[in-house]
């Protein structure tokens, strides 16, 4: 047996574990927050702005893969593996102008452009191997993005007393090993070859259809609050470890279990929508993840001790719908433009995240934990999106 066809006995291994490498660019420079702030002086609203030239990166990335139907013409293979090449330079190269913050936020921005090449086309390549329980196989897709986000914070953890160029380094070299993965890798069977025919507006077509635009809606919903809550968590954290006077060390290690346990929430909800359905999860994890929003900041004056706890929580379930938000717009998205469809509904529900990040960081200085409830519209708006679903279930992607 050859070295390829050991890769694609376990395809579905194979590509989630290349998008933990390649997604710890995501938060890379969020994890080392802490030291930028006592070695360069950032401020919460700087690592705000850095991540949110991210999220700008990506939104721009997705719409450009879309528009141009990139991820429909070539294999996502190929666009994988050379993102991970562009974004693991782009990361490193971030150590060397880090003290220069206009050159800085431009650097996270193609990090962002970069990203959008992974993220969506490792949907894609899911979809391409295995058709059959495609939330169940998403939902570990998702679910390894989640510990992509997380791993930064566990990288500091693991390099604490070390410069924090290290751990972004580090993150680099993970991403060049995931884009080598899926390069040796290949594309599935079970999606149309790549097309030289697009028109600009294929990746929008799914959108005349109700259902598909209420899936939608309920993915926006979910995009206002998520990346939100992953930002804003170390700040929580720190709150947390200064009112039990304990050591700032533990920030990293805190942060990346009350990310990391959304591996847990998208497995778990996969498990279930094998048989209640994706719809049933979404629906409940938007409201476990709604209340929690709702309740903290009545609760700061709770021990911290409970309200950490709570944060695990809510990172278990903050996740767990959307892989399941994922499979419903597959489910619906035109069988030869998944691609560029799911690119479109990135880049919406991802433009969505742009204003409760800025929210959140801005007015955590003045507001504290009350930042929080900023975040309330999504849950609430994502739930009444999917309002009239209920007794729909979702068809295969490859059938629809």
């Amino acid at each position: 047996m050859n070295n390829k066809n050991l890769w694609r006995r376990y395809p579905l291994a194979v590509i989630v574990l290349a998008q933990l490498c390649g997604t710890s660019l995501w938060f890379s420079v969020n994890g080392v927050g802490l030291s930028l702030s006592r070695d360069l002086g950032f401020f919460e609203v700087d690592l705000g702005r850095l991540t949110l030239a991210v999220q700008a990166g990506f939104i721009c990335g997705t719409l450009l893969i879309a528009t141009t139907g990139l991820a429909d013409r070539f294999r996502a293979s190929r666009i994988f593996a050379a993102s991970c090449l562009a974004g693991a330079l782009v990361n490193a190269s971030f150590v060397l102008v880090a003290a220069h913050f206009p050159l800085a936020v431009l650097l996270r921005f193609a990090t962002g452009l970069c990203l959008a090449g992974i993220y969506p086309l490792g949907m894609k390549l899911v979809i391409g191997w295995t058709p059959k329980h495609t939330g169940a196989a998403l939902s570990w897709l998702v679910g390894m993005l989640t510990l992509g986000t997380a791993l930064p914070h566990l990288l500091r953890g693991g390099t604490l007393g070390m410069p924090w160029e290290w751990p972004l380094v580090a993150a680099s070299l993970l991403a060049l090993l995931g884009g080598a993965m899926i390069h040796a890798l290949g594309d599935g069977h079970h999606l149309p070859p790549p097309s030289g025919k697009v028109r600009l507006t294929e990746g929008l077509a799914a959108f005349g259809k109700e259902r598909f635009r209420a899936v939608a809606g309920g993915y926006f919903g979910h995009c206002w609050e998520l990346y939100a809550f992953w930002m804003i968590t170390p700040f929580l954290v720190y709150r947390e470890i200064e009112r039990m006077a304990a050591s700032p060390d533990l920030v990293a290690w805190l942060s990346f279990g009350i990310i990391a346990v959304g591996l847990a929430g998208c497995v778990g909800g996969g498990w279930l929508s094998r048989r209640l359905g994706s719809l049933w999860v979404a629906r409940w994890a938007l409201v476990a993840s709604g209340a929690i929003c709702l309740s903290y900041p009545l609760l700061a004056w709770a021990p911290p001790g409970l309200l950490l706890a709570l944060l695990f929580v809510w990172g278990l379930t903050v996740i767990a719908d959307s892989p399941q938000f994922s499979a419903l717009a597959a489910a619906t998205a035109p069988r030869e433009r998944i691609g560029s469809t799911l690119a479109v509904m990135n880049a919406v529900g991802f433009a969505l995240t742009i204003p409760a990040i800025s929210l959140t960081t801005t007015l955590w200085s003045l507001q504290g934990p009350w930042v929080l409830w900023w975040l309330l519209p999504g849950p609430i708006l994502g739930l009444w999106a999917l309002r009239g679903l209920a007794g729909k279930p979702a068809t295969s992607p490859l059938t629809s």
